[in-house]
């Protein structure tokens, strides 16, 4: 059962991403209860924006070497090895085992040595921060630093799971992390203050590096000590990983750049920047991130053995996918940004003047979910191809705009300008990346996805329309001074207009809404539902 259970595969793209929607649901529930207990606790000011500061430096490593090593280079060049016609098996994992110790020994030399300068790293990214709040992001920062450790591990095991397409301990790892930040913050805060939450981040790295041990051994995994840095497997994916990690440096800039600005705007502007951020990536992380993560082995797979037709298929298939969740969610998180702000993080210090610029800041970000979303899939598009040359010039280009963007903006719309020009510098990555990869691959059904996408942008924005329709009624009928009344308000108007994007849909026959719309009958007996063609007839 046990074994089972661990080595379970997804045979399509749609249940992976389901089993990755569904626990990464369950661990961004997780995170909103740890943002509401944060906010609860410590309201956007000081402490947060210590709290939030200090993970920077140690996420940067972390995107830089963990995820530009496996997103880029691990997991396609590991498949080329296990899906070799000598069926190498034994040098796929020869080439684990290499990746894993070189990875971990970089790590361990890195994050000491960014630990040890720490008092020279944090000021440069803080610079509106004060002697005292310096010094405790640097001893904050110092503690956080061993996670990469940990995670930069768990990310070599969950590589060669997804290579499996064993997504379940996957996707699991994420909700342990939460768990182990929570119990820091709930438990440790009390007796250790701000440094409890440094040590619920370690727990949680640590948790998530445990739970991915067991599949990767009963998958065939035995450790070796091998640090064979001529390895062809290790060579080729330092070369498919240096523009990645460029890429991904650039894109780190994004965050570390918003730090800065942040830092010299009103105190909280970081808590209200990454608390609005931290919403803003529920249905990101949801929708986009489980379809793209689930949708990569097989793009890899089509693009080793040259099936460019299955590779086009999966990809269009994912793309319209995701454009058919991550749409209506940017217009409801546009029109129910208040209610989400207020439910999620009113309580405590976290007072109405934080949740007015939290909104703001969300709405303005929520502009770009889906230019986001897309690069998402389109990256991977490009990694399944073997090159991350493009992505890295097309982050460049992006960063660019969205730093200009959110320094002007800043300016004249404080922090919610900051979201503003994040999202701008979205939709030119989005552009680009799609016209480069529709170069490079002929068949991606452009016309498909395009026409597919204007039914969705309808419906969602006729759902909009509904979903504020209801929220003015009903604000007179409930007590907007309390949780309940708030919750009441958002959960009719969302309701309302969930609905309005099913009968829009249809009404359109949006092939993507008749599949969620035949998924769901299937499930329930009692509703009868028309045959295929009878609907779109």
């Amino acid at each position: 059962m046990i074994k089972k259970f661990f080595n379970s595969q997804s045979k399509t793209i749609t249940s992976a991403a389901i089993l990755l929607g569904a626990t990464s649901l369950a661990s961004r529930i997780l995170g909103v209860f740890r943002e509401r207990i944060l906010a609860g606790r410590f309201g956007a000011g000081d402490e947060l924006d210590i709290y939030f500061a200090a993970f920077r430096v140690p996420d940067l490593i972390y995107n830089l070497l963990v995820i530009g090593a496996l997103t880029a280079g691990f997991i396609p060049v590991f498949t080329s090895y296990w899906n070799e016609e000598k069926n190498n098996h034994r040098e796929a994992w020869q080439l684990a085992s290499n990746v894993l110790n070189i990875l971990g020994l970089a790590l361990i030399v890195i994050c000491g040595i960014a630990a040890i300068f720490a008092r020279k790293i944090i000021p440069l990214i803080t610079p509106g921060f004060n002697p005292e709040k310096i010094n405790l992001t640097i001893n904050m920062a110092r503690l956080i630093f061993l996670s990469p450790i940990f995670l930069g591990i768990s990310g070599v095991l969950s590589g060669v799971l997804q290579s499996f397409k064993n997504f379940m301990t996957f996707a699991l790892a994420p909700i342990l992390y939460n768990l182990g930040i929570i119990f820091g913050a709930v438990f440790l805060v009390d007796c250790w203050g701000l440094y409890g939450l440094a040590a619920g981040v370690l727990i949680g790295a640590f948790l998530h590096m445990l739970i991915q041990i067991p599949p990767v051994v009963m998958a065939g995994f035995r450790y070796k000590i091998s640090f064979d840095f001529f390895h062809s497997g290790v060579r080729k994916i330092g070369r498919l990983m240096v523009p990645r990690t460029l890429s991904l440096g650039i894109a780190q800039l994004n965050f570390v750049a918003m730090t800065f600005i942040a830092s010299t705007l009103a105190a909280g502007s970081i808590a209200v920047f990454y608390l609005a951020y931290n919403i803003y990536a529920l249905p990101f992380g949801i929708i986009a991130v489980s379809y793209s993560v689930a949708a990569f082995p097989s793009l890899t797979e089509s693009a080793v053995k040259k099936q460019w037709k299955e590779f086009a298929k999966n990809f269009s298939s994912s793309f319209r996918q995701i454009l058919f969740f991550i749409i209506p969610a940017a217009v409801f998180l546009i029109i129910l940004r208040a209610q989400l702000v207020r439910v999620i993080l009113g309580a405590g210090q976290f007072d109405w003047q934080d949740t007015i610029l939290t909104a703001r800041c969300l709405a303005y970000l929520s502009l770009g979910l889906l230019a986001d979303s897309a690069v998402m899939l389109l990256i991977r598009g490009f990694f399944a191809i073997e090159n991350t040359i493009i992505p890295a010039i097309t982050t460049l280009a992006g960063t660019f705009v969205r730093l200009l963007a959110a320094f002007l903006l800043a300016k004249t719309l404080g922090i919610g300008g900051l979201a503003l020009g994040y999202s701008l510098g979205g939709f030119l990555s989005m552009i680009i990346l799609w016209i480069l990869l529709e170069g490079k691959i002929k068949e991606l059904d452009s016309s498909e996805i395009i026409f597919a996408g204007v039914k969705i942008l309808v419906s969602a924005v006729f759902a909009g329309l509904v979903a504020y329709g209801v929220l003015n009624l009903t604000a007179p009928l409930v007590n907007m001074q309390t949780f309940l009344g708030i919750f009441t308000q958002g959960l009719f108007a969302g309701l309302a207009g969930i609905v309005a994007y099913v009968v829009a849909g249809l009404i359109l026959k949006s092939q993507e809404m008749f599949s969620f719309w035949q998924a769901i009958t299937h499930r329930l007996p009692w509703i009868k539902v028309a045959p295929k063609e009878e609907i779109i007839e």
